[in-house]
């Protein structure tokens, strides 16, 4: 079959890595992968794998973007895929424009992915226009039933993010060259219980509850947060306003923040407990599935995706939503005595891709 996939840009993050899995994945079965964005980093993966990659600005949200409709019309009457899979609602949009406005006999098959907890409106609803509708996880999947009851519930299919067990392998431990100079440029690390928060910093992802966490297990030995992400230029002022609350509270000293790392997996590794105290829901939550992956305790919030994953796979880790001092209790128990994390889990990067293409093939015999 041929595939076109269409994303804002192939910059970094999640939907993208998604689509560059799903294209590799595309390409090894034989395949034909093309892949419309305004460009990025990730294109010279794409391209590595076989996908072409067609350069458009199909991610601006202007009145200008409309433009495009014509052409991306032309685009899809010359290449004919079988597939057109939408990710993003701008380019969804256009491409659906273009699409409806062509021969229902010829025209490719309309897959879309709902990839988050969007804002509910029409401009939102255009994620769910597929003749199939992918949802993340379960969580999803009822966030679109509750808010769009016009779509189908027939259409909607649950294709679960995952991640490939052989790069998270259970129990991995870090080099110890990566260990000394982790401890190097980070000192008050060696030697400790870390308990890690990933994420960029955001006001989203829950880091006053880490204060508030912290504060209540002031007396476990050797406890140290670690906040591993990075802050855009423009949540700088977030990211100071974060530290005065930590140095407020006296927990300056018992806190690391690592800044965006590329070795986040070595970070998960070596923590005792790894966090998610996202304050909204998540849509699937990964660095929460790639710590379990991995052996390590985790202790989340119990909504969204990361609360399906942690019912599922580690119940001793679900934490009551927005509660930091209930959740303080638990954690407690899971750095003195965690139950273990189980080896499988459903939610593989193959069974992702075995996932998606079924949605394709349901449609195309």
């Amino acid at each position: 079959m041929k595939v076109l996939q269409m994303i804002p840009e192939m910059e970094s993050g999640g939907v993208e890595r998604g689509t560059l899995e799903l294209s590799q994945y595309l390409g090894s079965l034989g395949h034909e992968s093309l892949v419309v964005s305004g460009g990025g980093k990730m294109v010279r993966q794409l391209e590595a794998c076989g996908t072409r990659h067609l350069t458009l600005p199909v991610g601006r949200k202007r009145l200008g973007s409309l433009l495009l409709i014509p052409k991306l019309r032309k685009l899809l009457a010359k290449e004919k895929p079988d597939i057109l899979h939408l990710r993003s609602r701008v380019p969804a949009w256009l491409a659906w424009l273009a699409w409806r406005g062509m021969d229902p006999e010829t025209r490719p098959r309309l897959v879309t992915t709902v990839h988050g907890f969007n804002s509910v409106n029409r401009y939102s609803e255009i994620m769910t226009c597929g003749e199939r509708v992918i949802c993340v996880s379960e969580s999803i999947r009822k966030h679109v039933l509750k808010h769009y009851p016009r779509v189908p519930a027939e259409k909607l299919r649950v294709v679960h993010r995952g991640i490939d067990p052989a790069e998270y392998p259970h129990g991995y431990r870090p080099s110890s060259e990566w260990l000394e100079g982790f401890h190097r440029e980070f000192p008050a690390t060696r030697g400790k219980r870390l308990l890690t928060l990933p994420g960029r910093i955001t006001r989203l992802k829950g880091h006053e509850d880490l204060a508030t966490i912290l504060k209540e297990l002031a007396t476990e030995p050797g406890l140290h947060g670690v906040i591993a992400g990075g802050a855009h230029p423009r949540k700088a002022a977030y990211l100071d306003e974060i530290k005065t609350l930590f140095a407020a509270e006296d927990l300056l000293d018992k806190m690391t923040f690592t800044g965006g790392r590329s070795d986040l997996r070595e970070i998960l590794a070596i923590s005792s407990v790894v966090l998610s105290l996202t304050t909204q829901p998540e849509s699937f939550g990964r660095t929460t599935l790639e710590a379990l992956g991995l052996g390590i305790p985790v202790a989340g919030y119990d909504h969204g995706g990361v609360g399906e994953q942690l019912r599922l796979l580690y119940p001793a880790g679900c934490l009551v939503p927005n509660d930091p001092e209930r959740a303080a209790a638990i954690v407690r128990g899971l750095l003195d005595d965690p139950p273990a994390v189980p080896r499988e889990y459903p939610f593989t990067l193959q069974r992702m891709l075995e996932g998606t293409l079924a949605v394709y093939n349901e449609l195309l015999l």
